[in-house]
């Protein structure tokens, strides 16, 4: 056998499968922007994710007070804001402008889509009984959008200590799922 042993704390490295995504919030009219890669989706219908943000970011405190997030998920063209964006707080910044990012009004919630985003998903906090103990927020998505003049979008996807990969091939397969 040709493996061996990892350390524990890199064992998110092997999981992490989801795209990164661009969080954004609004707390008393100011729009943010976070980067993220810790969710998992929950369930189908209706749609609901899970997300781990931490409580020393900046728009956790956000999340907290109003409930309401858009995940907006960037292409491979947008992974030089995406880093940039993970690496400053918006405590500091208006990350909409110091990235040149454009935001566009949600059709149900306050915080705004970023246009630049192949898709984007406005949600609601929908249970908070793991926040306190592991910053773990379900989110129901309430409305949709994607870009469809983008088609194979090639997303990014985080493998840890600055390494990310880009979605590829798409293969099709038989399903029973419609």
């Amino acid at each position: 056998m040709t493996k061996k042993a990892v350390p524990l704390s890199s064992v998110y490295r092997l999981l992490e499968p989801g795209p990164v995504l661009l969080v954004t919030t609004a707390l008393k009219g100011k729009p943010n922007i976070m980067t993220q890669s810790w969710h998992t989706m929950m369930e189908f219908e209706p749609p609901l994710v899970g997300c781990v943000i931490s409580g020393r970011n900046f728009s956790f405190d956000a999340l907290v007070a109003t409930k309401e997030c858009v995940l907006n998920i960037p292409t491979e063209s947008l992974v030089k804001q995406v880093v940039g964006i993970g690496n400053c707080s918006g405590s500091e910044f208006d990350k909409f402008r110091k990235f040149k990012l454009t935001p566009r009004p949600a059709s149900l919630i306050e915080p705004p889509l970023i246009a630049e985003c192949y898709a984007n998903l406005e949600c609601r906090v929908v249970d908070t009984r793991m926040v306190n103990k592991y910053n773990f927020f379900v989110l129901e998505v309430v409305k949709a959008w994607v870009d469809r003049a983008k088609s194979n979008p090639r997303t990014i996807h985080h493998r840890g200590k600055g390494y990310f990969m880009v979605a590829g091939k798409v293969i099709k397969l038989p399903s029973r799922m419609k």
